[in-house]
């Protein structure tokens, strides 16, 4: 059985402050539309969620998300276009009714608000709305299995490196001859120890 999370909210001129009120939420997902926001995770070994339409028109840049220890707080960003306090959340009355509640600690009168910002420290470090939509676009690095196109770059490599095998024969055969000169320096060693001897025998001869 999904139950439905409570929320409350409260807000200022340019922005929405939500607050989905679960403890020690896991498997959260959030979908942030442009008039609406879906939440599904659960608390305690329970499964809740909540469809919220709003009343107006929110957008993803600048709104952000985070989960705490007691709840999940969300940040809202109004249209630049419709700014100033909305009469309620949601576009249902009745909904707004039985499922949302205002927030008094963070709530002011319109008259009120300069002298009384939000207070973001809860959401530092929190996800991004608009970022996570991209980070969902990241889907389409798995077109980096357009890649598999570098299977011409695979050929080209391959190509090269079989050019770069003949070369490497050649180079294979540097080191051959190389080795064949460290066998001509060995074999004159053994000349160069007879001359010793036979100087070593003409000292001799002469000494007698």
């Amino acid at each position: 059985m999904t139950n439905i999370a409570p929320v409350k909210w409260a807000q200022r001129s340019d922005s929405i402050y939500v607050t989905i009120c679960l403890p020690d939420v896991t498997d959260e997902k959030i979908d942030l539309g442009e008039n609406s926001m879906d939440f599904k995770g659960k608390s305690n070994g329970k499964d809740y969620e909540c469809h919220l339409e709003f009343l107006r028109s929110v957008k993803k840049e600048g709104s952000v998300w985070k989960v705490l220890p007691r709840s999940i707080q969300i940040l809202l960003k109004k249209e630049e276009n419709d700014t100033g306090f909305w009469e309620r959340l949601l576009k249902d009355k009745k909904l707004e009714k039985t499922n949302v509640k205002i927030d008094w600690d963070r709530y002011v009168d319109e008259d009120e608000e300069g002298d009384n910002p939000l207070d973001m420290s809860n959401l530092e470090g929190g996800m991004d709305f608009s970022q996570l939509g991209g980070m969902g676009g990241m889907g389409g690095m798995g077109g980096m299995g357009g890649m598999g196109g570098m299977g011409d770059m695979a050929g080209l490599q391959q190509m090269m490196g079989g050019m770069g095998g003949g070369l490497g024969g050649g180079g294979g055969g540097g080191e051959e001859e190389y080795g064949e000169k460290e066998d001509s320096d060995d074999d004159e060693l053994p000349d160069l120890e007879n001359d010793e001897g036979e100087v070593e025998a003409t000292n001799k001869g002469g000494n007698e």
